[in-house]
């Protein structure tokens, strides 16, 4: 069941040389940073604002290295 939380992912752009900030479900939605710090930041302000949310943060090769989550899980419906 797909749940109602937010969920950014910073990864490595494909030219390997900036870090990404994208939506999960919004295809169009990224940012672009010249660090992968100034791309957690940003991350983790706006999911703060946008809870509840989910940050995961992947290493330069694309793996998962970890994830913070903010806010309640959302309530799940039972229909």
């Amino acid at each position: 069941m797909a749940s109602n939380r937010t969920v950014y992912h910073v990864v490595p752009a494909a030219s390997g040389k900036k870090w990404l900030i994208t939506q999960e479900g919004n295809d169009g939605a990224r940012e672009e940073f010249a660090t992968k710090g100034e791309a957690i930041d940003v991350a983790n302000q706006w999911a703060r604002k946008q809870q509840p949310s989910q940050v995961k943060v992947h290493r330069s090769n694309g793996n998962m290295e970890y994830e913070s989550t903010y806010g309640d899980d959302p309530v799940r419906s039972t229909s």
